[in-house]
């Protein structure tokens, strides 16, 4: 009797402090440097919520080792509803295969709240290369094998085109750089003949007549650049690769602190502000219940985990 009285005096408890939430600042810890995309997103997000939930979200940038140092403080945080992690496909699906020892559970050790935004990508070549469209392109590789070099920059895009040049069967070289302007001004000078950027990233290059653009990486075409047709579309059925900011709680935040996370953190992403601002910045605004992106992080973790394998990729 005694224990029952006690849970239900701690559920009760629970209950009442999760209609209290939030009563004190929120802390949000995004695992990269300040001003770039993932913090921009997560900034333009906490914003509107500190607005509409009346406390003070903040962000925390913890960044370091592509993702892992941030989201591992986060994932060690009490499961509160009073640390939360902007996450993305690289730090909560990507990381979890790619590092031999990781530090943190994606799925065990979060609790999935919703997508912010999704930023396809697009397969790029210098003008030089004879291919008008991918179909062209992978003729072309197999006639050269070995001789074209591909640019990344991240894990995941390094991973979008190791799975493009498995699933068509090519050999290309990967080249690696550090962010996505010495990208571009690689395949604008044709220094690699192939680059994934995303759709924003490439815009420039594109008006300006330095590369062609051949298909967008995502299962549906482009916002910001319809004119693409998919991978999927172009000979390569099922292929899908895109990147996504998300919102995560620590695994164990009470059920009732979720439901309003997740019903507060909707509203924000259904704003019409908000939606512009995100695809101002190349990136497609994207929302979900907790349990219809739990079931994408898990497809993601178990797609990127066979797809390193197939690969053989390392961490960079």
């Amino acid at each position: 009797m005694k224990r029952l009285l006690l849970a239900a005096a701690l559920a009760a408890a629970t209950s009442a402090a999760a209609q209290g939430y939030p009563a004190r600042p929120v802390r949000v810890i995004v695992p990269f440097p300040a001003g770039g995309a993932t913090d921009l997103v997560a900034r333009l997000v906490t914003q509107r919520l500190s607005d509409s939930l009346g406390q003070q979200f903040f962000v925390e940038n913890r960044g370091g080792a592509g993702g892992l140092v941030g989201s591992e403080a986060a994932a060690k945080a009490a499961p509160d509803g009073y640390t939360l992690a902007i996450g993305t496909s690289g730090t909560h699906a990507i990381n979890f295969s790619l590092y031999k020892r990781p530090s943190y559970d994606p799925v065990k050790d979060f609790t999935a709240l919703t997508r912010l935004a999704v930023l396809p990508s697009l397969i790029l070549v210098h003008p030089s290369v004879p291919a008008k469209n991918l179909g062209e392109l992978i003729a072309y590789a197999k006639q050269h094998p070995g001789k074209l070099a591909y640019a990344s920059a991240g894990n995941l895009l390094y991973l979008t085109g190791a799975m493009f040049t498995s699933m068509a069967g090519i050999d290309m070289l990967h080249v690696p750089f550090k962010g996505a302007g010495p990208q571009i001004a690689a395949i604008a000078n044709n220094d690699v003949q192939m680059a994934v950027t995303p759709v924003f990233s490439a815009l420039p290059v594109l008006k300006a007549g330095k590369a062609r653009a051949l298909a967008v990486t995502s299962a549906r075409r482009s916002v910001a650049a319809p004119e693409y047709p998919t991978v999927a579309e172009s000979g390569l059925p099922g292929f899908e690769a895109v990147s996504w900011y998300a919102l995560f709680a620590v695994a164990g935040t009470p059920k009732e602190v979720i439901a309003r996370l997740s019903a507060e953190t909707r509203k924000v992403l259904a704003l019409p502000e908000v939606k512009e601002a995100l695809l101002n910045q190349g990136a497609e605004p994207a929302s979900d219940t907790p349990e219809e992106f739990a079931a994408i992080v898990r497809n993601d973790v178990a797609m990127w985990a066979k797809i390193v394998k197939q690969t053989g990729a390392t961490a960079d």
